[in-house]
């Protein structure tokens, strides 16, 4: 062999071995190469047991960065208070009280606002009160946030004295999320008069500018209560102040419309609505659904009905709880019946009140063998397990 072949096939050989040997320790390497350390809110997140969430969640406190994502502490406060277990809530949020972020009113008037959203508005005004103690300062931020858990509440007695006293008290002064959150609280304790008679205040003593939140709380307060007019008188100041208007204020006048059955201007409203840009939601196709149902147009309901699939919603108990009610009284019950089966195999969310109407229709209309189809599939579907009253005197359960 020529001394050019030996040189060769040394070389080849020689990075053979080096590629197989590079190609081996690669494989090596990532054969013991540890997974992927998963970050603190994934473990706290994808734990499904709420004791094991509650542990997972006190040990990931004590990292710094894990107390300062705002988003995790929000969703693991509302899955245990789905799950009913507020002493876990609790638990959770005494554990804060031991890290210095306490001290800090941005922290503290997030613990404030998540004892809030648990109900547990009592706790809440403790760490108020108790802010000063750790040399933290009460400005309108904390201030906000327990007015706030006390409007989640439902308390809104509270929501309005302490609105009145405490900016005197502790020389706050409100501003436009004060403002709002009494409106809201007057608006959902009954009370649309004062909350409107605030627009004034808000610009003349606080010295604000009412923003969209404002109206539209005002708006959709004053068209559920069936006070058209002032709702109508909102509406237009709202073009009067250049605020722009958004979905939920075009919403809030759909459903308005369709209450007093002015179908001309309901029709005309969802037009304007889509030719500013934006984009019709569900709520919006419901407010049309009820102002067909309300003019006995049930071809017309079906019609909005199929568009919200179209647009890519899904259907939610509003849609179904107007649909099917409306349809088993114009006696279109093989309609109502389909309309129903598409619901269980779609998954969509359907009140148990609804459905137990839809038996009680077909019972009196002397289709019983299909109620009881009903009947049967709701018990034993996973995702419902609906006890519905077949007769006066059967439960299925």
């Amino acid at each position: 062999m020529s001394s050019l072949s030996r040189l060769l096939r040394g070389a080849f050989n020689t990075c053979t071995i080096r590629r197989f040997s590079s190609a081996a320790a690669s494989e090596t390497t990532a054969a013991i190469s540890p997974p992927p350390k998963k970050s603190l809110s994934s473990i706290v997140n994808d734990e499904r047991n709420p004791r094991r969430i509650v542990d997972k969640f006190k040990m990931a406190c004590e990292s710094e960065r894990f107390r300062a994502n705002i988003a995790v502490y929000d969703r693991t406060v509302r899955r245990l208070v789905a799950a009913k277990r507020l002493h876990f809530v609790k638990e959770i949020l005494e554990e804060q009280r031991k890290y210095p972020d306490m001290s800090k009113e941005g922290f503290a008037a997030r613990i404030i606002s998540l004892y809030g959203k648990a109900g547990l508005v009592e706790n809440a005004q403790k760490v108020f009160d108790e802010m000063p103690e750790r040399n933290c300062k009460r400005s309108v931020l904390s201030f906000n946030a327990l007015l706030s858990a006390y409007g989640v509440s439902k308390r809104f007695d509270v929501v309005e004295q302490l609105f009145n006293d405490l900016p005197k008290k502790l020389s706050i002064k409100p501003d436009i999320v004060s403002y709002n959150t009494l409106i809201k609280a007057l608006c959902e304790k009954g009370s649309l008069s004062e909350a409107v008679a605030l627009l004034g205040d808000v610009e003349n003593k606080g010295g604000l500018k009412p923003d969209i939140i404002t109206f539209n709380t005002l708006l959709l307060s004053s068209y559920l209560k069936g006070e058209f007019e002032q709702g109508e008188e909102i509406w237009a100041k709202m073009g009067e102040k250049n605020v722009a208007r958004d979905i939920r204020s075009y919403n809030a006048r759909l459903l308005g419309l369709a209450n007093q059955t002015k179908s001309e201007e309901l029709v005309s409203l969802f037009e304007e609505l889509k030719a500013s840009g934006i984009k019709p939601d569900v709520y919006s196709f419901n407010a049309m659904i009820r102002g067909s149902i309300n003019k006995g147009k049930m071809e017309e309901a079906k019609t909005w009905y199929e568009e919200i699939v179209k647009q890519g919603y899904r259907p939610d108990k509003a849609t179904l709880a107007l649909l099917i009610p409306a349809l088993c009284k114009a006696e279109e019950f093989g309609c109502a019946i389909e309309l129903c089966k598409e619901t269980f195999s779609k998954r969509y969310l359907v009140g148990q009140t609804t459905l137990q109407e839809l038996v009680n229709e077909l019972v009196k209309g002397g289709k019983r063998g299909e109620a009881e189809e009903i009947v049967e599939v709701a018990k034993n579907n996973d995702f419902l397990k609906f006890k519905l009253v077949l007769s006066s005197s059967q439960l299925i359960s």
